[in-house]
C-alpha cells in the first residue's frame, strides 16, 4: 500500500500568502512587465537594448519621456534579463527625488560602483529614477563617477525632461525617448488585464478611459481599477467620470454655452453650481474648456485673447490661488472677448 507523502505546510502557507499579497497589489504593480518581451510598446527601443545585452555592450542609458510610458518597467526588465536571481545584489535603485544631493553621489553610489561581488561577474547596474530632480552639484559630481567606474558599473538615468540633465551627463549616455503609448497597444493590454480581473466595460467607457489616460499606462490602470471597485466590476462612461472627478461631455457643453451666451452673473452661477454639484476642480474644467474651445468656430482674435487669459489662470491655479477668484477671471475673459467682438462688428457695420 502506497503511503501519501507528508504535507509541506510551510510551502502551502508561503504559496497561499504569496497569492493573497498578489491579489491585494494595485494593478500597476500586479501587471508590471517582468521581462522585455512583456513590454507592449517601444519595440525599437527594446530591440536595440536586447542586441546590446546579447553583445555584452550595454552603454550608460538615459530614458526620458512623459510619466507612465514604461521607462522604469523597461530598466527593471533589463536588470532581470541581465542578472536573473542575482538582481538584488547587482542592482542599486535610487529615487533621485528623495536622495538627490551630492552626499548620495559621493557615498552611496560611489561605494556601490567601486566594489565587486566575490561570486558575481559582469558589470553592476545603478538606476537613478527621477534624475531630473537631482541638484546641479550632484549631477556634476556624478559625471566623474560615471567615467571612473565604467569598467565596473553601468548607469541608467530616468527622467521626464532631458533638458534638466546637464549636457556633460547627457553626452555620456545613450538617449532613448519614451513616447506616450499608442491607443491600439493600450487597448490590447487593457483587454488582457480586464479579462484576468473578470471586469466588463462598455465601448463608451473604454473610449473615456483612453481619452483621460492620454497614453499614460499607469494612469489608465489606476482609472480602471478605481472604476471597477466603484461599480462592482462593471465599468461604463458614467462610472469612469464619477471615479476620476473629471467633467463629462454634457458638463463641458453646458460650460461652453454659458461662457459664450450668458451674462457675467448667470455664467458665474452656472459654473460655480457645476463645481459644487459635481465636485469638479477648476483646473480640470479649464483643461477641458481649452480642448473644446479650440474646436469651435470663432474669430481668431477672440481665440487669441481667451487663450492668453486661460494660460494666466492656469498659472495662477498652479500657485494655489483661490479658485473662486480664478473662476471669476475665466468668466470675465470670455465676457470681455464677447464684448470686444461685438464692438468690432458694430464698427464694421457702421463703416
Amino acid at each position: 500500500m502506497k503511503v501519501a507523502p507528508p504535507l509541506n505546510f510551510q510551502k502551502i502557507w508561503v504559496m497561499s500568502n504569496k497569492s493573497a499579497v498578489t491579489n491585494t497589489l494595485p494593478w500597476i504593480e500586479k501587471y508590471r512587465p517582468a521581462t522585455l518581451d512583456d513590454l507592449v510598446s517601444h519595440e525599437d527601443i527594446v530591440g536595440t537594448i536586447k542586441k546590446l545585452i546579447d553583445a555584452n555592450r550595454l552603454p550608460h542609458l538615459l530614458f526620458y519621456g512623459p510619466p507612465g510610458t514604461g521607462k522604469t518597467s523597461t530598466v527593471l526588465a533589463i536588470a532581470r534579463e541581465m542578472y536573473g536571481l542575482k538582481t538584488q545584489t547587482m542592482v542599486l535603485e535610487l529615487n533621485a527625488s528623495d536622495a538627490r544631493g551630492i552626499d548620495t553621489v559621493r557615498n552611496e553610489i560611489q561605494n556601490f560602483a567601486g566594489t565587486r561581488k566575490l561570486f558575481s561577474s559582469g558589470v553592476k547596474l545603478i538606476i537613478l529614477d527621477e534624475a531630473d530632480n537631482m541638484t546641479k552639484d550632484a549631477q556634476n559630481a556624478l559625471r566623474r563617477v560615471v567615467e571612473k567606474y565604467t569598467s565596473n558599473a553601468r548607469f541608467c538615468l530616468i527622467c521626464n525632461y532631458a533638458s534638466k540633465i546637464i549636457p556633460a551627463l547627457q553626452s555620456r549616455c545613450t538617449r532613448f525617448r519614451f513616447a506616450p503609448v499608442k491607443p491600439n497597444l493600450v487597448l490590447n493590454r487593457v483587454s488582457e488585464i480586464l479579462a484576468k480581473e473578470n471586469v466588463t466595460i462598455t465601448e463608451k467607457g473604454l473610449e473615456s478611459v483612453l481619452k483621460l489616460g492620454s497614453g499614460d499606462m499607469r494612469k489608465i490602470l489606476n482609472i480602471l481599477q478605481s472604476a471597477a471597485m466603484a461599480n462592482g466590476n462593471k465599468i461604463d462612461e458614467e462610472t469612469v467620470f464619477r471615479s476620476t472627478g473629471k467633467p463629462t461631455e454634457a458638463d463641458m457643453k453646458l460650460c461652453i454655452k454659458a461662457l459664450l451666451e450668458e451674462s457675467v452673473k448667470d455664467c458665474f452661477a452656472t459654473l460655480k453650481g457645476l463645481q459644487v454639484q459635481r465636485g469638479l476642480a477648476l483646473l480640470d474644467i479649464l483643461t477641458e474648456i481649452h480642448a473644446h474651445f479650440m474646436c469651435i468656430d470663432i474669430p481668431p482674435k477672440m481665440r487669441i485673447m481667451i487663450t492668453k487669459e486661460m494660460s494666466q489662470i492656469e498659472h495662477n491655479l498652479s500657485n494655489s490661488t483661490a479658485e473662486t477668484l480664478q473662476l471669476g477671471a475665466l468668466v470675465a475673459a470670455f465676457v470681455f472677448a464677447r464684448q470686444y467682438l461685438q464692438i468690432a462688428c458694430n464698427s464694421m457695420d457702421a463703416s
